[in-house]
């Protein structure tokens, strides 16, 4: 019997939890597809706010991924400057048919040296930062590169893993899944971007995030110097 085709989860402390169950919600739906949940230590995983997952697979226990699926989030940070994290990730990762990520997973990515040279998004706050691991930044939602396929923040990542699943099993099965779900976003207000957003909301909101993108700044600094 031909082995499933594997999704691998790579999440990590606090991530963003929809970054990851948006994604999942759709991909764990692929026909013939096995999916993994997997952190560092396996067992259980507290997200950004507080939310927590369990029964998680460790890591180092998964022998192979066709895809690894990275999402972002607050924890990203820590998580990019632990080298034992870090080096599960470059191994899954260098072996998979596809490469993907959600938000500032594509950090992650980076830091793992699997998206050099590569077209990459990620969140419009950290996105810049991509250059760093020689990514080259691209603002559009969805941004695939070959068998890198990366995107926005958090939402996006619906987005994402329904072209992952067109790619996989064709555009009847993806529209099949959309509608499954009943994905037909239709947002109160027009300000899911930066170049719709009222300026004030911009600046507010990148007041928020000052914080983030200083700290992840100083780290990939940090790495850069170490290397």
């Amino acid at each position: 019997m031909p082995k499933p085709f594997r999704i691998v989860f790579i999440l990590y402390p606090r991530i963003t939890q929809l970054d990851f169950t948006g994604p999942y919600e759709v991909l764990a739906r692929v026909p013939g597809a096995e999916t993994i949940i997997a952190s560092k230590d396996g067992g259980t995983l507290p997200t950004e706010l507080g939310l927590t997952f369990t029964n998680l697979a460790k890591l180092s226990d998964i022998d192979r991924a066709d895809l690894i699926m990275i999402p972002g989030g607050p924890g990203q940070t820590d998580a990019m400057l632990d080298p034992d994290f870090m080096a599960q990730v470059k191994r899954l990762g260098e072996s998979a048919q596809y490469i993907t990520s959600v938000c500032t997973g594509s950090l992650i990515l980076g830091a793992a040296g699997l998206i050099k040279g590569k077209r990459a998004g990620s969140h419009w706050a950290y996105r810049e930062l991509l250059t760093n691991f020689g990514a080259i930044p691209d603002d559009a939602r969805v941004v695939r590169d070959g068998n890198v396929i990366t995107g926005g923040g958090v939402t996006a990542g619906i987005d994402i893993a329904l072209t992952i699943v067109a790619d996989l099993a064709g555009d009847d099965v993806a529209k099949m899944i959309q509608l499954a779900i009943e994905y037909a976003p239709a947002p109160p207000f027009n300000c899911g971007r930066p170049e719709v957003a009222e300026e004030k909301t911009v600046a507010a909101v990148k007041q928020v995030f000052a914080g983030f993108a200083e700290q992840r700044r100083k780290a990939i600094e940090g790495l850069k110097g170490a290397a």
